[in-house]
């Protein structure tokens, strides 16, 4: 068993692939980039107080507060914790059994339940460790990674594609400057002087999403950013993203999140009053 003290999750990213049996425990508060990196180990990492993004083959996944992701193994990524308060806990575990379900090989985000909450917090007492086989205290952590695939059966939409072409990254500057606008595509076709039709193949063609479930993407995730990093009132996150009504907003949001704006606001504020 190896213990560090402080050293950080950059740090010990050498240091998480040298016992391939071993699951390995980090716990870190922090506000970082953590740059391109990949390991030989499934990651389970669980986002408390604040919000963290997460950077793979052109795609941006959006982890809010209260909810955990599972990055298999051998995946270059790259990981952005958004707040200053922001704990991330993560674990990095064996890969040996991983062929037993489909879930360990595929990335996604879920919202954790309170049970899971629990058993991710109980863990921080092995931070930066590794829990090797011999240790009486591993079957906790293979329970764990048991019980993820019971959880949920499909992860959330919470993703952004990326784009390098320049005229798309000019369509997405607008966009994100006009959150609040009713923007259709003959909108935004006739603001760049295109036909809606190669408007419409352009998202397709660069984001592989239609321009309505971008638009759709793009004001959820600012609405989970508002929500976690501001006090402006839901009301106002709801105009400020182009929706005329709290309630419709509250419903696309729980779609998006599996949560009301309301409760992760609620369960935010309350991780950050313990403190």
């Amino acid at each position: 068993m190896t213990t560090n003290n402080d050293m950080g999750l950059i740090a010990l990213l050498p240091e998480i692939d040298e016992h391939a049996e071993s699951a390995f425990v980090m716990h870190e508060r922090s506000e970082k980039l953590i740059p391109l990196h990949t390991h030989k180990k499934g990651q389970l990492g669980f986002v408390e107080g604040g919000i963290a993004y997460i950077t793979i083959q052109g795609k941006t996944y959006v982890v809010p507060a209260r909810h955990y992701f599972w990055i298999p193994f051998g995946i270059p990524h790259i990981l952005r914790i958004g707040h200053s308060g922001t704990v991330l806990r993560s674990i990095y575990f064996y890969t040996d059994d991983d062929d037993v379900d489909t879930f360990y090989g595929k990335l996604g985000i879920y919202p954790a339940t309170e049970l899971l909450i629990q058993m991710i917090n109980h863990t921080e007492r092995w931070d930066e460790r590794h829990v090797i086989p011999t240790d009486y205290y591993f079957d906790f952590l293979v329970s764990i990674k048991k019980l993820l695939p019971q959880l949920n059966s499909s992860a959330l939409p919470i993703v952004l594609p990326t784009s390098t072409d320049q005229r798309m990254l000019e369509v997405i500057r607008y966009l994100e400057d006009n959150l609040a606008e009713q923007i259709t595509l003959k909108h935004i076709s006739d603001r760049f002087y295109m036909s809606e039709r190669s408007m419409s193949r352009i998202f397709q063609t660069q984001l592989h999403v239609s321009f309505l479930q971008y638009f759709k993407t793009l004001r959820m995730i600012k609405a989970i950013e508002m929500l976690l990093q501001s006090n402006v009132s839901i009301t106002e996150i709801a105009f400020a993203v182009g929706y005329d009504t709290v309630g419709s907003f509250s419903n696309t949001f729980q779609t998006f999140t599996h949560s009301r704006p309301s409760d992760l606001r609620k369960n935010n504020a309350l991780f950050f009053n313990k403190s």
